[in-house]
Formats: C-alpha cells, sequence, structure tokens
C-alpha cells in the first residue's frame, strides 16, 4: 500500500503497523467482520486504509482535525482504490448519531510534560493535552455500539488512567498487549482492545519486542511489517 506523508510534518511510525497487528491478532475471534468503522485521528490515513483492505465489508469512516492530513488521507484512499468518507473535524467535540461496530485509533498520547515540538503539526499529532485522554474515552463511549470494539495505543506510563477512565464508562478492556524497544528496556507502548459492557476477563497477550539485542529487527517485528506491506512517500503538502 503506498501511502503519501508530509515532507515537513508529523509522519506515521511502527506503533501503527503494531496495532494492526493487534487489531488483526484479536479480529480473529470473531466471524463476518462487517459494519461501520471509524479511524479517529487519521494522519495520512494508514490505520483505517490497512482495516478497509483486509476486511472488505467495513464501512470506513475517518476523522482527522488538521487539513493538510485530511488532504492526504483522502489522497491516500484514491491511490489505493479504497472507499472511505473524510470528516476534516475535531473528534471530541463532533455531533453525531452515528453509533460505530468498530472504533480504531493511534491518538496523541505522550503527556504535556514531555519537552514538546516547536512544529505545530506534530505538536497536535502527538500530545494528549490536544486530546484528553479522559474526553477521548468519553466521546468514544458515547458512538461505539452497544457490541462495538475499540482498539487503540498508548503510552504505557498512562495505563492506570487508561484503566480508571474505561472503568467509570464501563468500557471493559479485554485485551491487551505491550511492546517493547529490546528485551533489556521496559515496555514502552500498550495496545488495548475494548467491548462495551462487556464482563469478559482481561487478556494478557504475549509482549511484542521489538528490536533483537544487535539493533535487527526480530522475526515478529518483520512480520508485522510484512502483514502491512506499506511503502511511504514523502510529499509537500
Amino acid at each position: 500500500m503506498i501511502l503519501y506523508q508530509p515532507q515537513n510534518g508529523y509522519c506515521y511510525n511502527s506503533d501503527t503497523h503494531f496495532l494492526f497487528s493487534f487489531i488483526t491478532k484479536n479480529l480473529k475471534n470473531f466471524k463476518n467482520i462487517q459494519g461501520k468503522l471509524l479511524d479517529i485521528g487519521s494522519g495520512s490515513g494508514i490505520l483505517g486504509l490497512l482495516m478497509a483492505r483486509d476486511y472488505c465489508k467495513l464501512e470506513l469512516t475517518q476523522i482527522e482535525i488538521q487539513e493538510s492530513f485530511a488532504f492526504l488521507s483522502v489522497q491516500n484512499a484514491k491511490i489505493n482504490n479504497i472507499k472511505s468518507t473524510m470528516l476534516n473535524i475535531d473528534f471530541c467535540t463532533m455531533n453525531t448519531d452515528v453509533k460505530y461496530d468498530i472504533i480504531i485509533s493511534n491518538p496523541p498520547f505522550y503527556p504535556s510534560s514531555v519537552v514538546q515540538s516547536t512544529n505545530e503539526n506534530k505538536k497536535i499529532a502527538r500530545y494528549n493535552d490536544n486530546m484528553p485522554l479522559k474526553d477521548f474515552l468519553s466521546k468514544v463511549n458515547d458512538i461505539l455500539d452497544e457490541n462495538g470494539k475499540f482498539f487503540f495505543c498508548y503510552d504505557v506510563q498512562l495505563l492506570n488512567d487508561i484503566m480508571i477512565y474505561s472503568s467509570k464508562l464501563k468500557l471493559n478492556i479485554i485485551s491487551i498487549e505491550f511492546l517493547y524497544p529490546n528485551e533489556n528496556k521496559e515496555a514502552s507502548l500498550v495496545m488495548i482492545m475494548i467491548r462495551k459492557n462487556s464482563k469478559t476477563l482481561m487478556k494478557v497477550m504475549k509482549p511484542i519486542i521489538m528490536f533483537k539485542n544487535n539493533g535487527e529487527y526480530t522475526n515478529n517485528t518483520n512480520d508485522v511489517y510484512k502483514l502491512c506491506d506499506t511503502h511511504s512517500i514523502k510529499c509537500v503538502v
């Protein structure tokens, strides 16, 4: 899949590839994947387009607040012959009666306490003061179908907050997976699957280790990149 990205702005990274792999592993437990799919903060479109590519019965809608990214998402959908509806709006303040069967997101998750980029495009895409976790989960709860599934990734240091807010909203975490840069470092990313009003007990999947100690990709990482099969092209927007 060909994906154009901004020359001087935020570009997707491996987090999205690992999130997509996590989603596909969990969706294997369900038959006939279909319905309305929402990609929150689509960026250049990678996550939603991968889902629409591999699950042809899903009806994709993408939300992106930044106009330049919304433009790239639309262009990337066209280039890859994927049908998608783009909403160039702020997710947390959107007004809709539509309920979605599957919601996916690689949201801005770095805490505002982290030293921030001076690039406005990157700031909006990276830091959670632009989409506060509590507001993010609350809005997802509003528009997720009663039997819907919600997949996202986040900074592992904020897992406690995610669990607290999710519990208050009766969004049940049923599957999590941790990503480690290598076997000698702590986890940096957590991937989460949520179901609304579910009583399913949480499953902790086998951890993903990205690099071997010699700096090469692990077999698991190579499998993830093979699954996604993406090619990025930088362009001026």
